[in-house]
């Protein structure tokens, strides 16, 4: 296993400081005292790796991450628990999808005990950074840059850079309130991912590309776009950079089946996506791979076979969807509201990340 030297930041942030930005933590917007480095070439591997004070990356204007592109990351969280430690929720899974991207860019893999050594190195040096209120957490972003001075665009890069940076983060949606149901937009201008491209991979290039589909989306007065498939435009993928699932029933009233876009390498295979799927199997219901058109899906909701939609990931956790809008006009998905399977899965699935209910798909992983 590869070490890490440890430089920790002589000025951390003053306690009362950290202690009112942890009182109403804001995504994304900032980050704890310290953060990872660890470097790649094609001589020496991994190579001097860093835990350190956060500070400003300095690269070559000729670096290729900023003409190529070469660049992917993910998404993670660690939850402070009921008596106070902190843990990390499948990060096995973070790190096998993030080898998975690398291969599909052209970048070197990273061995998963270090890559979970890293994060776990982080989270303890800032664990005063993890919040404690009701739906918060520790949003944990790791990332990778090509680094190599060149234009030359026939190869990928001979050298990377691999960071770990953390941020507080409070509920997506209010914690008293629960989840408000989302009105989205169908993309027919637009198209996500092809066939053979970038779509299963967590590359930055994919999230720029989505920017003007998603503010068409605002544009209509929808919180998100769903993308459609890039052959026909007819298959419904995924929702901005969540999976959906679909509550349908063959007949109405009848038992609910959770189905859910098939993994077809144009959709992101989400760790949130494949926990619901276990969990909705362990509470009973009947769970699908497959796809669904624009057309099936009005449709089914018009006659009450489809009763709920969400979208899942990360950031959100579950975000239920209870209106659709798109050039052809739009409709509604049961009576607008969240549902019952959709506030299931939810609390299952929070309760399991926070500590409240027994974990016995071992997914969670204590850090301190």
């Amino acid at each position: 296993m590869l070490g890490f030297e440890v430089r920790p930041a002589s000025r951390p942030m003053p306690d009362a400081e950290r202690s009112s930005i942890l009182k109403a933590p804001v995504f994304g917007q900032v980050f704890t005292d310290h953060m990872i480095t660890l470097r790649w070439d094609d001589e020496r591997g991994w190579h001097d790796g860093r835990l350190e004070a956060f500070r400003n990356v300095s690269l070559p204007p000729s670096a290729s991450v900023f003409h190529y592109g070469q660049e992917i990351f993910e998404g993670m969280k660690a939850y402070r628990q009921p008596d106070r430690s902190i843990a990390l929720f499948r990060p096995e899974r973070n790190a096998a999808r993030f080898n998975a991207s690398a291969r599909r860019l052209a970048m070197p893999e990273l061995p998963v005990e270090t890559f979970i050594q890293a994060i776990e190195l982080l989270v303890r040096q800032d664990r005063r950074w993890v919040p404690s209120g009701e739906g918060t957490s520790l949003y944990l972003r790791p990332f990778m840059i090509a680094t190599q001075p060149t234009l030359g665009f026939t190869l990928p890069s001979r050298s990377y850079l691999f960071c770990v940076i953390a941020s507080p983060a409070s509920p997506y949606f209010s914690a008293q309130a629960g989840p408000p149901a989302l009105t989205v937009w169908l993309s027919e201008k637009y198209t996500r991912a092809a066939p053979g491209g970038t779509g299963a991979a967590k590359a930055g290039g994919n999230y720029a590309a989505a920017f003007l589909a998603q503010r068409e989306a605002v544009e209509q007065g929808c919180d998100q776009v769903v993308w459609l498939d890039a052959v026909e435009h007819t298959w419904v993928e995924e929702m901005g950079g969540m999976n959906l699932c679909f509550v349908q029933r063959p007949v109405k009233d009848g038992p609910a089946t959770l189905m859910t876009p098939a993994l077809t390498g144009t959709l992101l295979p989400g760790v949130t996506r494949d926990s619901l799927l276990q969990l909705a199997a362990r509470l009973g219901l009947t769970c699908e791979e497959g796809r669904i058109s624009v057309d099936q899906w009005r449709k089914q909701c018009d006659l009450g076979l489809i009763t709920e939609v969400f979208a899942c990931g990360t950031a959100a956790v579950i975000a239920p969807v209870g209106h659709v809008r798109g050039a052809g006009g739009g409709w509604t998905i049961g009576d607008g509201r969240p549902g019952p399977v959709t506030m299931r899965l939810r609390d299952e699935l929070l309760g399991i990340q926070y500590g409240r209910v027994p974990d016995e798909l071992r997914w969670t992983r204590t850090v301190c």
